[in-house]
């Protein structure tokens, strides 16, 4: 039987960790609640992404460079929680700065993710009740992504008219 992983894999797989791990606890911190927030906080960003693009494909919005400038957003946004760490050891406020940045982040994670899928049209899924809330709680973030999709799709019909 053929093994699953060469001994060059686990030693890619062992340097990765021994590089990865140290790198994390300087930027972030250690401890189980940070690990558990920067967790949740890639969790949310992948939902977020997932749901803005069907969003954006079902208003026919989807372009590969809102994407691309989505994931340098993205990265920035993650390490906002990176730069309360810092201001934290500066400060000595053992991971307050770090907390609300974090949490923060997470919130409007959460609420552009709920905003997306809203606009993707899974809001049929929940009761009337329970999408009205939702829909209030993110009304500002869903009018802000209609708007910015409405005026990426005339920006890509005037593309298209002046190219005819």
């Amino acid at each position: 039987m053929e093994k699953w992983l060469t001994s060059t894999d686990k030693t890619l797989a062992l340097l990765w960790g021994a590089i990865f791990v140290p790198v994390f606890e300087f930027m972030y911190g250690g401890g189980d609640v940070v690990k558990y927030l920067m967790i949740a906080l890639v969790f949310f960003v992948l939902m977020d992404w997932i749901t803005g693009i069907r969003a954006s494909k079902k208003d026919t919005t989807y372009a590969s460079k809102y994407g691309i400038d989505g994931i340098f957003r993205t990265f920035f946004i993650l390490l906002l929680p990176a730069g309360g760490h810092f201001l934290d050891m500066f400060f000595g406020t053992k991971g307050l700065i770090f907390g609300v940045l974090g949490t923060g982040v997470l919130y409007h994670i959460i609420q552009s993710m709920t905003a997306n899928a809203i606009r993707a049209g899974w809001g049929t899924w929940f009761p009337e009740w329970l999408l009205t809330a939702i829909t209030n709680w993110v009304k500002e973030e869903l009018e802000s992504k209609i708007n910015r999709a409405e005026m990426r799709k005339n920006s890509n019909q005037q593309g298209e008219d002046k190219n005819v």
